[in-house]
């Protein structure tokens, strides 16, 4: 997210801005490449789907759209190194990063832990219309997460910027991690006396659901952790050098991934998964 810091006045120096350039390349390469096809994809299903995937899938065609403009961030990060006049549009795409993906899967998250510990207030509030409402909330937090990244970022002051992503990151991952945490716990716990045969039944469905949840928990903490304790690193450290980012922009960009490939998978779409 930030660029090196490194004195370009010696030839070692030199070759380390040469050497982050390359590894920001490739990792905007490999964001724009795969991440555009893939949620074009996901969306596409969502769209020509039944009414009701579109309702029961809207946290997630929010969160594929937000993807979208990562993934398009990512060209303009490539076309910034040819074209200055692309570095401000970067800037401003920072906050779908910073605050788009995170609260859209809050809210993937919070739709899973009503659904499970709280099913009578998840039925109370599954129209379309609540979910249009809170969408609509989260996409005006994440055009002020924009603003704010394009204000700090244009005025040189790096600090506030580090600050304001290391928190978001940190808070998100909180509310993300309470809700799936809760719903392991609550499918771990056994049913009510059923037959033999639903309850076998029943316990291979939440044995799925359980895997699936620890994944994706597993996913968001490799996503966000990195990138927080990086930054708090940072700044108390006061050494801004790529060498620190690269790891946690590389667990970013590559587990933002996962929750495309879990959904393709559920759909019956992923052709290498669909075996198993």
């Amino acid at each position: 997210m930030n660029n090196s810091t490194v004195n370009l006045t010696t030839p070692e120096a030199s070759y380390s801005f040469e050497l982050a350039d390359s590894r920001k390349i490739c990792v905007f390469s490999i964001s724009f490449l795969l991440g555009l096809p893939t949620h074009s994809y996901v969306i596409w299903l969502i769209i020509t789907g039944t009414g009701s995937r579109v309702a029961s899938e809207f946290f997630f065609f929010n969160l594929s759209v937000c993807e979208i403009g990562n993934s398009l961030n990512s060209m303009f990060g490539l076309l910034s190194y040819l074209f200055s006049s692309f570095t401000i549009l970067t800037h401003f795409l920072q906050g779908l990063g910073i605050t788009g993906r995170p609260l859209f899967q809050c809210l993937m998250c919070f739709e899973c832990y009503l659904a499970v510990v709280h099913p009578v207030t998840f039925l109370k509030y599954k129209p379309l219309r609540y979910r249009v409402m809170c969408c609509t909330a989260a996409w005006i937090i994440t055009l002020g997460s924009c603003l704010f990244c394009i204000f700090t970022l244009l005025s040189f002051n790096i600090e506030p910027y580090i600050w304001f992503f290391s928190t978001a990151f940190l808070f998100f991952l909180s509310i993300q991690l309470f809700c799936l945490v809760t719903v392991l716990r609550a499918l771990k716990q056994s049913g009510p006396g059923e037959r033999k045969r639903e309850r076998g039944e029943e316990n291979h469905m939440k044995r799925r659901a359980f895997y699936l949840i620890l994944i994706t928990t597993i996913n968001l903490i490799i996503q966000y952790m990195p990138f927080t304790i990086t930054g708090f690193f940072v700044i108390l450290a006061q050494k801004d050098i790529f060498v620190f980012w690269f790891p946690a922009f590389l667990c970013y960009v590559l587990a933002g991934f996962v929750q495309p490939v879990l959904y393709l998978q559920r759909a019956g779409k992923l052709f290498c998964l669909c075996s198993s």
